[in-house]
Parts: C-alpha cells; sequence; structure tokens
C-alpha cells in the first residue's frame, strides 16, 4: 500500500435518504412468494471464513540476523512460505 497514494472516499452509489424514507405497502409484501417446505428442504447454510486445515500454522517468535533476512526478503513475494518449507525438509 502506497502511503502517498490519496484515499478516495467510498461511495455506496445509493440514495440512502430515499430507502429510509420508503414505507413497505401491503402490495409490496403480496408480490413476495410464499415459502414452500421443498424451497427450505432445499436451503443451505453457508458459514462464512476458511476451512479448517489439516495443518493449522503456529505463530512464534523467532530471533535472525538481518542479513539472513534481508537474502529471504530479496527474493520476492512468498519468501515467508519459501522459507517455511526450507524449514519443514528433513535431511
Amino acid at each position: 500500500m502506497n502511503a502517498r497514494k490519496p484515499v478516495s472516499p467510498r461511495s455506496l452509489k445509493s440514495d440512502l435518504q430515499r430507502v429510509d424514507a420508503h414505507k413497505i405497502k401491503q402490495k409490496e409484501y403480496q408480490e413476495l412468494p410464499e415459502i414452500t417446505d421443498e424451497m427450505l428442504a432445499r436451503a443451505k447454510v453457508n458459514k462464512g471464513g476458511r476451512p479448517v486445515s489439516a495443518n493449522p500454522r503456529k505463530l512464534i517468535s523467532l530471533r535472525l540476523p538481518a542479513d539472513v533476512l534481508e537474502r529471504w526478503k530479496s527474493t520476492g513475494p512468498g519468501w515467508q512460505t519459501r522459507m517455511a518449507e526450507r524449514l519443514g525438509k528433513v535431511r
């Protein structure tokens, strides 16, 4: 992220005052379909988030010499993953 880049204000692109002022009419309720048992049987609840990993990572604190860390960082994006793979190899 570039700290010098100005941030533009985000917009919902909706007229929230008009939405808030809207009163639901009886006719609008009649336009909704009835929920049937078949519809409920097909319903699926999606839980958010990532799936649970079979091999979750653990947070540790590790002190490394600055030159070692700089060498890994100089290899580009994904250096942490490559470091973890190298440390995981059994000789």
